[in-house]
């Protein structure tokens, strides 16, 4: 498992369209040693970058004999031809979603969003209760102050936005439009994403990416809510609110899913389609018949 990789740089705007130009153009730009004055970057700042895009699930890292090289994977393709400026809310959620479910390299993101069930707390309380659960699940020792950049990191991925006395000191993160943290007068709250059929998009990626991993084609409701790596526990979402927005996707027009409610299990049942032919689907604003 991986922490504090990131260099204590949280991912930036405009960060990720400046690594897609740079891999473009060589794809072993960020192995080359002058790929900071390249970019424009200090030395530490694209280090970060480096991990940035492999922990977001836009590019992999390959080892090929001696040589390493980054190649994009297919959501990268998708983010690079759509969005690379990560200016949408949907597109800041497909790279949220990559985040917290990539337990390798994104480990604290992974476990605040999924494992740890507190929705207040101080920075103080979250570090302990971090600290407690890596000491439970690793072999290996990781120090406190690397759980601490983590937190810090994690913290100001998501609120590094419009708070501050002077917005213009503020360094804008692409995952700060999610509005899925806050923090007032040292405490931090974990706030419901609030989503809409148009995001149907990032809720049907995220879902069929659970599925095609587990080869399987329904998911009840409770599991939707509670369990690790689904759109309750990844966007902070309450029943009622997942309830309301997959109910939108019964009427797609082309990749209708199944909502069957019962007086013991509501149950989703999804389209055969795969997540990347989803996603491009309801980018083109196909998939709803009221559109």
């Amino acid at each position: 498992m991986g922490y504090s990789q990131h260099q204590s740089f949280y991912l930036r705007d405009r960060w990720i369209s400046k690594a897609i130009k740079s891999v473009e153009v060589n794809n072993s730009f960020f192995f080359e040693k002058d790929a900071f004055e390249k970019m424009g970057l200090g030395k530490n700042m694209v280090q970060s970058l480096k991990h940035w895009i492999v922990a977001t699930k836009i590019y992999e890292e390959v080892r090929d004999n001696n040589q390493k090289y980054h190649q994009i994977t297919s959501l990268g393709n998708f983010i690079n031809e759509k969005d690379r400026a990560i200016k949408y809310f949907n597109t800041a959620g497909l790279l949220h979603h990559s985040l917290a479910t990539n337990r390798d390299i994104s480990t604290t993101w992974y476990w605040f969003f999924n494992v740890y069930t507190e929705t207040s707390f101080s920075r103080e309380d979250v570090l302990s209760e971090l600290t407690n659960w890596v000491q439970k699940h690793e072999k290996r020792v990781v120090s406190e102050n690397s759980l601490k950049r983590d937190i810090d990191c994690l913290i100001k991925l998501y609120t590094s936005g419009g708070s501050a006395a002077d917005p213009e000191e503020v360094i804008l993160s692409p995952l700060y439009k999610l509005n899925l943290l806050e923090e007032r007068s040292g405490v931090i709250y974990k706030k419901e994403a609030k989503m809409d059929e148009s995001n149907l998009l990032l809720v049907g990626y995220a879902l069929l990416k659970y599925m095609q991993g587990r080869n399987l084609n329904s998911v009840s409701i409770d599991d939707l809510v509670h369990k690790e790596e689904l759109i309750g526990k990844l966007f902070n979402m309450k029943r009622s609110s997942i309830v309301n927005l997959i109910s939108t996707w019964t009427e797609h027009a082309e990749f209708p899913a199944v909502f069957t409610r019962t007086n013991n299990l509501d149950t989703l049942r999804l389209p055969e389609v795969s997540p990347e032919e989803f996603i491009y689907y309801e980018h083109e604003g196909k998939g709803r018949k009221n559109l």
